[in-house]
């Protein structure tokens, strides 16, 4: 069985984290981006979503800081900005 647990992680839980998510730029891509975080953490706080355009104006990057509670909940909002088709990368 290769299954891990949160004691098999580097991060001590709960802990202020940041997910960022990259995608063309488009008016409500950081709403996007924060909905998605939002299914997974109700209580994102006030000022959570910073997002900054590229250079050259075609992309935007979204940052979300909240208060993680487990691996298990990083893994599935990664899972979740992965998944949908207007996110290009999230790191």
């Amino acid at each position: 069985m290769n299954q891990t647990s949160d004691e098999e992680t580097l991060f001590e839980f709960p802990c202020e984290f940041s997910v960022k998510a990259m995608g063309l730029a488009a008016d409500d891509f950081d709403a996007l981006v924060a909905g998605i975080v939002r299914r997974h953490v109700p209580d994102l706080g006030e000022g959570a979503v910073r997002s900054r355009p590229s250079r050259g104006g075609r992309y935007t990057s979204v940052t979300v800081t909240f208060q993680a509670t487990s691996k298990a909940q990083l893994d599935a909002i990664y899972q979740a900005l992965t998944d949908h088709e207007r996110v290009l990368m999230s790191l």
